[in-house]
């Protein structure tokens, strides 16, 4: 990051299939390697199998996922005078969204078994239900940033 001077934010190019930003940005948080068209082929799987699974339309549900993910609290440590506390902080839209794919992306590689369009599409279905692992990490930022609500006021 910069000292002086803004950071200027790229322009987000949609993904070719749904034509939603989100899922572009799944995409490359996805991604391994550079391997892009991998990336696509998982997720577009792992949509379409959640469409014949739910009998919804798989942009739903992988909205109302990344809306069920997305924190709204976390904690920052912070140090003052000899000692670091974890003080809770309000999560931006943006940052938010990035912590929520990074969850449901990780909560998908450690499912057991299947291939990994399968994994993610469960993954996506648990956190669109409200529950999964994705959801438990949220729910436990939450509660640490609720547990630390004590040094709010150190927040800058």
């Amino acid at each position: 990051m910069p000292r002086r001077k803004r950071v200027v934010r790229r322009l987000d190019v949609p993904d070719a299939k749904y034509k939603n930003k989100n899922v572009a940005r799944f995409i490359s948080k996805l991604m391994l390697n550079g391997k892009r068209s991998l990336a696509e082929r998982i997720l577009y799987d792992a949509m379409e199998a959640i469409e014949a699974k739910q009998k919804r339309a798989p942009l739903y549900v992988f909205d109302q996922a990344l809306k069920n993910a997305t924190p709204s609290m976390e904690v920052k440590p912070l140090r003052v005078g000899g000692s670091t506390y974890q003080v809770p902080v309000d999560v931006r839209r943006d940052r938010g969204n990035a912590l929520a794919m990074r969850w449901l992306i990780r909560a998908a590689r450690n499912r057991a078994g299947r291939s990994m369009a399968e994994k993610l599409a469960s993954e996506l279905m648990d956190a669109a239900a409200g529950q999964g692992a994705t959801i438990k990490k949220r729910e436990e930022t939450h509660k640490m940033a609720e547990s630390n609500k004590a040094f709010a006021h150190y927040r800058w």
